[in-house]
């Protein structure tokens, strides 16, 4: 039967294949020269990154912000810096001295705003008292300063009369802080930010020059996360690299030829050079959670030319010469492999529902990378065996083994007994239930404090942990922007109103502490009135309330005061906080509605956050619907037969249900890190199916049972899948070790992910296939498949 199966496929070239192979040397020197070319632009790919292209820009929340972004320029992007000593306080000539330096140092930092800095040592920042004569103030660092016992004093109260212990110096006076508000653009070059640059001149100009065994620096916010996460990323050079070993060395102990092993390395390669060619002539580039895609090109890459290389090596086992092997593993194999890329592609152009600029950059990555196999693996490669043959003992390997059928075909072959079959789909449908009940605490957003992409021991934790046990002010903000007519943003009502929505934020749990105009309006009456507490209220008078805000910080109105900025300073960014937040918010507004004044939220990095993970929540479902949608699609289109669409989906969607089980049991959130892979893992997934029931298909047309045609698939495509799966499992698992966490949460998620779905195609579809009736007789043949 299976000779029989083998002269039919051998039926009339298609006009793909007669384009590819009349012209072969042409085609060679064609994807030599466009290979040589997109070489030289992918040299230049550098690493990309940008606050605006990580926030949900469309969103509501970042609209708002943006609406006053130039109002809130120090409450955006920015840095913490602290400088801590280990012998005695900050109240020493030497240390204060050494805090000027850095202070001065990061102004001249490119990207700063040094209009924004705030430091004991800016003059911006300034202390005030209530004396017989009224208020009098002044900077924090006196004038007359000069590093003298008296000057210290002098310093100690003039930073007790600032109120910024807490805030810029550390309650246990060890160490004092540096706020660095960052500009995205530089106002005189108009060039983005560089934050992988920007980060490492913090490390060089700042931390390595200033650190001694008495000084710590730490160093916190956005900017530093993602300059460390492309300092992380740079090592996936390391993980692709120890992935290719491990793919030569799994491919030639499957094949036992160096060559075809040598030949699919090299056009998966070939597709990761044009995709990053393609990338930078694009103008896109790739940023801290699109360098794994160059990967996964690859690992799509390795899948595909394996399937070739094992169809050339079963033809010139068979006796065909090396030209005729690799037309008729062209000819086999072309359609399938088409609709397996095209479910791919589309699959993960479906990522582009999500509206966060990096998934989207990511989307057309993967989509681009994608595209290029059809040229490299389906194309390029069954021209250069033509040329380059597999080798003798390749084949006599193949030859050999195939005089004993491995036993793990009888194993998966029981598959398609009922039996084997309903015991199969009963064991996934238990394990289908159990991962929906634990899939329901899966979370939206980050799980952990800090920064959850790095790893909680790393350098920026510690120092996240560092400003989190020593201020007062915490490092997560949530903005509330208060909007009203222009010159009504202190009016009596409207500062009353403030006032109740500031008492009431201030007692929902995760809420540190609140600060606003409102907050220094009640601090001035108080002052006053000789410091009694009892004034420590919004006056009704606005002549008053003028006078009680004359000493106040910048930034707590805009220049028509027209916006307030209510200032909420939470425990953590968890996505529980930034919920009740939220909500609480909303339930003001609700309960106390104003034609005058109206709750916008969010500014500060916990209103973004907040903001993102809104956005995740919305288009986790519907990125889901258009990924099976686009599968079932292509697959109805290519088999023509709803069961045969069931068999190849519904293990897919097994795994997905299983993998967000994983998530949910190891603590991982769904966030922009995450989200992207569940749909990778289905788009790569879907190829082991479409090769598998391919030649399921192609046996049961020329007249095989179900259990005969499972085996012929299991020689021809299966044995190969098994391997791909395996391979690629192994090559992700190496992530697990990487300094980034997000990578390793990717590389767990995709070892899971590869196993399933291989082990899912294996056993799942003979299972279903079975309980679904397949047969010779209820198969179609399908569109373009050869049979």
């Amino acid at each position: 039967m299976q000779e029989t199966l083998k002269n039919t496929s051998q039926g009339k070239a298609s006009l793909a294949e007669n384009l590819l192979f009349k012209h072969r040397l042409l085609w060679v020197l064609i994807f030599a020269g466009l290979t040589a070319f997109l070489l030289y632009h992918a040299a230049q790919v550098r690493p990309d990154a940008s606050f605006r292209k990580m926030i949900p820009a469309n969103h509501e929340f970042v609209q708002n912000f943006f609406k006053y972004e130039d109002d809130l320029a120090a409450l955006g992007n920015a840095i913490r810096v602290s400088v801590e000593t280990t012998d005695g306080t900050i109240f020493d000539a030497d240390f204060q001295e050494l805090l000027r330096e850095v202070t001065d140092e990061l102004s001249f930092v490119r990207g700063v705003n040094r209009s924004g800095m705030r430091s004991i040592w800016t003059p911006n920042v300034r202390w005030s008292e209530v004396t017989e004569e009224g208020f009098v103030g002044g900077p924090v660092i006196p004038a007359t300063y000069d590093g003298s016992e008296e000057s210290l004093e002098q310093l100690r109260q003039n930073i007790l009369r600032s109120g910024t212990v807490g805030d810029l110096v550390a309650n246990n006076f060890r160490s004092a802080l540096i706020y660095v508000p960052l500009n995205e653009v530089d106002p005189e070059t108009g060039e983005s930010l560089d934050y992988h640059e920007f980060g490492q001149r913090l490390e060089r100009d700042i931390r390595e020059r200033f650190e001694s065994d008495t000084i710590n620096i730490q160093i916190v916010g956005f900017a530093k996360v993602v300059g460390d996460l492309i300092d992380g990323a740079l090592l996936v050079g390391g993980f692709f690299l120890l992935a290719m070993l491990i793919t030569f060395g799994m491919l030639f102990l499957y094949s036992r030829c160096v060559r075809s092993s040598l030949v699919v390395l090299l056009c998966s390669v070939i597709a990761v050079i044009w995709q990053l060619g393609i990338i930078k002539l694009i103008g896109s580039g790739i940023n801290p959670y699109s360098m794994l895609v160059p990967f996964l090109v690859f690992a799509i890459g390795v899948s595909h030319g394996v399937q070739i290389i094992n169809a050339v090596m079963a033809n010139r086992a068979d006796g065909l010469d090396k030209l005729q092997a690799s037309r008729l593993a062209f000819r086999g194999l072309y359609a399938a492999g088409l609709t397996a890329l095209a479910s791919d592609a589309i699959g993960f152009t479906t990522l582009m529902v999500i509206d966060v600029a990096v998934i989207k950059e990511l989307a057309i990555a993967a989509s681009i990378g994608v595209a290029v196999i059809v040229l490299t693996n389906l194309g390029l490669l069954p021209i250069l065996t033509s040329y380059l043959d597999v080798s003798k003992g390749g084949v006599r390997y193949l030859q050999k083994v195939r005089q004993k059928p491995h036993p793990i075909f009888a194993l998966f072959g029981r598959f398609t007994q009922p039996k084997w079959a309903v015991g199969a789909v009963v064991v996934a449908g238990l394990m289908t239930v159990w991962g929906l009940y634990q899939a329901q605490n899966l979370q939206i957003g980050d799980l952990d404090s800090g920064a959850p992409e790095l790893r909680a021991d790393s350098r920026y934790n510690l120092d996240n942990a560092f400003q989190v046990e020593n201020y007062s002010a915490s490092t997560d903000i949530f903005v509330v922007m208060v909007e009203t007519a222009p010159e009504q943003c202190i009016q009596y009502n409207n500062m009353a109103l403030m006032d109740r929505f500031q008492w009431h934020m201030e007692n929902v749990p995760g809420v540190q502490s609140v600060r606003s105009i409102v907050y220094v309006s009640k601090l001035g009456m108080a002052g006053i009135n000789e410091g009694n507490l009892k004034w420590s209220s919004v006056n009704r008078d606005n002549f008053v309330i003028n006078a009680s805000i004359n000493q106040r910080p910048s930034g707590l109105f805009n220049g028509d005061c027209s916006m307030a900025p209510i200032i909420l300073y939470l425990n953590d960014h968890k996505a529980d906080t930034l919920n009740r937040v939220v909500d609480e918010v909303r339930a003001f507004a609700a309960q106390y509605p104003s034609d005058d004044v109206e709750f916008l939220m969010a500014a500060g990095n916990a209103g973004i956050e907040a903001a993102t993970n809104k956005v995740i929540e919305d288009a986790q479902m519907r990125m889901l619907m258009w990924v099976y949608g686009v599968v079932i699609a292509l697959c109805l289109i290519t088999f023509r037969s709803i069961r045969t669409v069931l068999c190849i989906v519904l293990p897919l969607m097994f795994t997905t249900v299983t993998s967000q089980a994983l998530m949910s049991m190891l603590g991982i959130g769904v966030k922009v890190a995450t989200l992207p892979v569940i749909a990778l893992g289905v788009g790569i997934g879907v190829d082991y199916g479409i090769y598998i029931y391919s030649k399921v298909r192609e046996a049961l047309n020329q007249g095989m049972d179900l259990a005969e045609s499972y085996i012929y698939a299991l020689s021809k495509t299966g044995k190969a899948v098994g391997f791909t799966g395996l391979t690629l499992a192994i090559g992700v698992a190496t992530w697990m070790w990487s300094p980034i966490k997000f990578q390793a949460d990717m590389g767990l998620l995709l070892t899971f992910m590869f196993l399933w779905n291989m082990l899912g195609a294996l056993i799942l579809i003979p299972a279903l296939a079975r309980l679904f009736r397949v047969g010779p007789k209820s198969e179609p043949k399908a569109i373009g498949i050869p049979s």
